[in-house]
């Protein structure tokens, strides 16, 4: 299970992983990579292990685990489990994009020659074909839905086991085929060239929120996993394979992506939607049959990882409600909730509401439930949980001294350096600070 939860966090990695590249573009490129893999290893990692902790400990849901560890007001910290809402609501909009990714299959062997044309089919896409969206988001709604009714184990295990190494392969012949191309040089220059020049605060805050979010933290994904993790599972090994996973993962998309980039003289500061859904589309068709087949490919793997990370954020909230209902029964009141918002956000995005659903359950999670739910698993694990279970987790895989440094360090760095990201999604830091 060891393996599994590695897979787990891997796959949610995978299924975000053009934010990386999205990311790299727009804050200079290998500096900013640097930049987040120290923060992976060092805030992302204490996070993961005491998210790690809560499940294995417990054995139990988010909820329950702040409950029992609680040194006092325990009814208050059970509170804190109310952000694995968190993954709820991004799921809702998680499964719009979802479905473009999956309506995109079917559009690679037909795509524009031009920037101008796949905007327009993009825009088209989102805009006017509002029945073959619903129909989109209908399937990859009931896909995720079926994975998670089969569990853990026979669910999102086998999931993970089967379409990971599928996906990797996918990603590696699509990784040889940019070795071919004139662009290659430029994408590894752009990616492992550091120029700490085009750094700033905003950079920082940019890296830190990325590797939270690309670890799924703060959602009781991790806890959840956790929780079926045999006693003989390291989990320091096990987080440190998640933590290099994403990063592998998030190098290949970038060599990928920034080839063709280079390749084609495109924009490589272009935001995500315009990366994936305009610029690629139009480099994949100047490559002919050949970028026919790699646009198929590509989406494909996005798809399968977009799955694979959908099916993460919901696991948490419904092994919260096993406890109280039958899985069945949690599913079909989760995914009601779910359907319904998913298709106002669907909606929104086509602008046929009056409101932005979507950019609002985009904000509502980025910028304010998932930080706080982060900033709530540090303080409970550095202020509010029991001494004693967390270094009887601890002390036989770090020793005495690594463990009182890792405690300290967990209980007053992390809480500022997640202060600061809440601060910065609503007051940029480094605007304020020239």
């Amino acid at each position: 299970m060891g393996f599994v939860l590695a897979l787990a966090g891997g796959a949610v990695g995978l299924g975000n992983a053009w934010k990386f590249p999205t990311m790299v573009g727009l804050n200079g490129g290998s500096a900013f990579v640097l930049l987040y893999l120290f923060l992976c290893l060092s805030l992302g990692l204490s996070l993961f292990l005491a998210e790690i902790a809560l499940g294995k400990i417990t054995k139990s849901d988010l909820a329950t685990s702040y409950f029992t560890l609680a040194r006092f007001k325990p009814n208050l910290c059970k509170l804190g489990g109310v952000f694995m809402l968190t993954g709820i609501f991004v799921l809702s909009f998680y499964l719009v994009i979802l479905s473009l990714v999956f309506h995109y299959i079917f559009l690679s062997f037909s795509l524009p020659n031009d920037i101008k044309e796949a905007g327009a089919l993009f825009q088209n896409t989102i805009s006017n074909d509002i029945f073959k969206s619903i129909l989109c988001f209908s399937f990859c709604f009931f896909s995720t839905i079926y994975v998670v009714s089969r569990g853990i184990i026979n669910g999102i295990e086998k999931l993970n086991v089967v379409l990971m190494p599928a996906l990797f392969v996918i990603l590696l012949l699509m990784l040889g085929f940019s070795l071919t191309q004139d662009g290659f040089l430029k994408a590894c220059e752009f990616l492992f060239k550091p120029d700490f020049s085009k750094l700033g605060l905003n950079s920082l805050l940019d890296a830190l929120g990325l590797s939270l979010f690309t670890l799924c933290l703060g959602i009781g994904c991790i806890s959840t996993y956790a929780a079926s993790l045999n006693n003989e599972t390291n989990i320091l090994s096990s987080s440190l394979f998640v933590v290099f996973i994403n990063l592998i993962i998030g190098l290949i998309m970038g060599l990928i992506v920034f080839t063709f980039i280079f390749t084609f003289g495109a924009n490589p500061n272009e935001s995500g939607a315009g990366l994936v859904f305009v610029s690629l589309t139009t480099l994949f068709a100047k490559l002919g049959l050949v970028g026919e087949i790699l646009a198929l490919s590509f989406f494909v793997a996005l798809f399968f990882a977009g799955i694979t990370s959908a099916v993460s954020m919901i696991e948490p909230f419904t092994f919260y409600l096993e406890r109280k209902m039958s899985r069945a029964k949690a599913l079909v009141l989760i995914g009601t909730f779910v359907y319904i918002i998913g298709i106002l956000a669907l909606l929104g995005m086509a602008g046929k509401l009056s409101f932005d659903a979507f950019g609002m359950l985009d904000f509502l999670t980025s910028n304010i439930m998932l930080p706080l739910g982060v900033l709530f698993s540090s303080i409970y694990a550095g202020f509010l949980m029991k001494r004693y279970s967390f270094f009887k987790i601890f002390l036989p895989m770090f020793g005495k001294k690594l463990t009182k440094f890792y405690f300290v360090f967990l209980k007053f760095v992390t809480p500022i350096a997640i202060i600061l990201i809440l601060i910065n999604n609503f007051y940029p830091l480094g605007s304020f600070l020239k």
